[in-house]
């Protein structure tokens, strides 16, 4: 038996697909630590609403292991949809990265001092320390976490695991909530990752056959009462 070319290819000669990681990672690092004045400040009333809950801190965390773990879970079973989901990211990254050179921002929400101490706290803290509270918006946090909801729903052979897709998506949703109960980023950096992830899972996933549109057959309507006439009258100059 004849397999296909996309299986027989060895799982990392894909990496290639991921040259544009090193790039996102030195622009990143080149942007968080340029000298910055003036940003806009992107929060908004309904930020000051949300309380600060340092469980949060968790699933924030988890958004590094979900990349990673779809990455690794298309290497193995859909090459093709690996090079989507590298598409999907590498696209929404750079593209976050040029909105924040062109537009410098930033959010004011983190708090002076925390309502408690403790281990999760204490684990935000030193997040704030890493990551600066400038380049936030659109949040690439919400960015990956569709990034990977999409993927895994794409691989061929999820049809079957209806818990797999549903437990991805609600992590990745849980994880999009994270970034603003501990103040990383505002609801208005949420909803413009949602925006960018919208616009680019478009073009990405329009090959894909986990996103075509099931074709039913069109019921077949009734015949009117001039069809029938016609019917019955060209029954009757044939007999």
């Amino acid at each position: 038996m004849r397999l296909s070319r996309h299986i027989c290819r060895p799982p990392w000669r894909e990496l290639k697909y991921l040259l544009w990681l090193p790039l996102y990672l030195l622009l990143f690092l080149a942007l968080e630590r340029m000298p910055m004045g003036r940003y806009w400040a992107t929060q908004l009333p309904v930020d000051a609403r949300i309380p600060f809950c340092e469980w949060f801190i968790i699933p924030y965390c988890l958004w590094y292991p979900l990349l990673v773990a779809a990455g690794l879970y298309l290497l193995r079973r859909d090459l093709p949809a690996f090079r989507r989901y590298m598409l999907f990211l590498g696209t929404a990254f750079l593209l976050s990265e040029l909105v924040w050179l062109l537009v410098p921002n930033g959010q004011d929400l983190r708090p002076a001092a925390f309502p408690r101490e403790n281990l999760l706290t204490a684990l935000t803290a030193e997040l704030y320390r890493i990551d600066t509270n400038t380049n936030v918006f659109p949040s690439v946090h919400v960015l990956g976490s569709i990034g990977a909801a999409l993927a895994v729903r794409d691989c061929r052979g999820s049809e079957d695991k209806p818990l797999l897709r549903a437990g991805t998506a609600l992590l990745a949703a849980v994880i999009c909530l994270s970034t603003v109960f501990i103040k990383q980023h505002s609801v208005l950096d949420v909803v413009g990752g949602l925006l960018l992830g919208g616009l680019i899972a478009r073009p990405v996933y329009r090959s894909s056959p986990a996103f075509r549109p099931s074709r039913k057959a069109a019921p077949r309507k009734n015949p009117s009462y001039r069809q029938q006439y016609q019917k019955l009258l060209r029954h009757f100059n044939e007999s």
